[in-house]
């Protein structure tokens, strides 16, 4: 049987803010921003909330219809800075700090060095991140999210964008079409970043 998945709404945002906690707790960038282990239990919710909250009024959340796989997608426009965003919104990172944990620096760092590699230029599908529960993963949930969204873009004849923050989800979005663009992403004494672009593959779609 297939992956049943529907459009998140507002009625959806503790579920999808638990999903992404739960699953990046432990992601190498997620350590990155919050070294110490339960200084992060503390923030780091947080930080997925307003990832959560930007999402659901920016962009598109799917969700598995039984809540254990989230999808977090951007319509980036070809006039878009490389944030993704217009330029008016370069103090993004400093209110997210603010918002999250005002006497931490990585919390604005992570999002002016992903801005920074942004490619601009061409609109194009961002999946900013990507979710599921610790029990459910390696059963294809995430796959079959990502793959959902991709068909539209093969049928409208639209690359997609995102930042692999480990080697295994690197491996599985080379899979799916992507290639690494441009130079990773080193994070000062941390881990590396891969951006990863795919052009729009026509008939798969179809």
């Amino acid at each position: 049987m297939g992956v049943v998945i529907r459009t998140a709404d507002e009625g959806d945002r503790e579920l999808v803010t638990r999903l992404l906690d739960e699953a990046f707790q432990d992601d190498p960038v997620s350590v990155w921003v919050f070294p110490d282990a339960a200084h992060r239990r503390a923030r780091h919710p947080g930080l997925m909330g307003m990832f959560t909250e930007v999402v659901l009024a920016e962009g598109r959340i799917d969700v598995t219809e039984d809540g254990t796989a989230c999808a977090l997608w951007l319509s980036v426009p070809a006039d878009a800075g490389h944030a993704g965003h217009a330029d008016d919104e370069d103090d993004d990172p400093v209110r997210l700090r603010e918002a999250v944990d005002p006497d931490n620096e990585r919390v604005e760092l992570i999002g002016r060095l992903t801005a920074g590699i942004h490619p601009a230029g061409r609109a194009h599908e961002y999946l900013w991140m990507i979710g599921v529960a610790p029990g459910r993963q390696g059963e294809g949930l995430g796959t079959a999210l990502v793959r959902s969204v991709l068909d539209r873009c093969d049928r409208e004849g639209l690359p997609a964008y995102l930042e692999a923050s480990n080697a295994d989800s690197r491996r599985l979005y080379e899979r799916l079409g992507f290639d690494v663009t441009g130079r990773p992403l080193d994070l000062p004494d941390g881990p590396r970043m891969w951006p990863m672009w795919r052009e729009p593959q026509p008939g798969r779609g179809a």
